[in-house]
């Protein structure tokens, strides 16, 4: 499962070698200071904007990799299952819009991001 951390000024989406053939994309590592809002997403299915490219999906068990036609700048998804996830909104100075990441402990995740950007 991937891994979502601060590691200096950035936050870091850690893949496996798997997450990482089936995205079709390494790490992502965006600047903290782009972070402008960290959440639980609940139903990360319900969460995911536009379509993958590239990337693979199978709905309901597996979005991985950018997703593009979101009407702006892309989002990079990375949700694997049915649990909760983390959600992250980015301002402009990320390449992404929004990280939508499912994490062994999304709660505590969502509650070291919000620590680490000062939220």
């Amino acid at each position: 499962m991937a891994g979502l951390a601060i590691q200096g000024d950035e936050l870091v989406v850690t893949l496996s070698a798997f997450e990482r053939l089936v995205a079709l994309h390494g790490d992502v590592r965006v600047p903290l200071a782009a972070v402008s809002e960290v959440r639980l997403e609940s139903d990360p299915w319900c969460a995911l904007r536009g379509v993958r490219a590239p990337g693979t999906g199978f709905p309901g068990v597996i979005a991985y990799g950018v997703r593009r036609g979101t009407g702006g700048r892309p989002d990079f998804a990375a949700v694997l299952g049915r649990g909760a996830a983390v959600r992250v909104e980015l301002t402009a100075a990320a390449p992404y819009a929004r990280l939508l990441v499912t994490v062994t402990d999304p709660g505590a995740t969502v509650a070291a991001v919000a620590r680490g950007v000062g939220g």
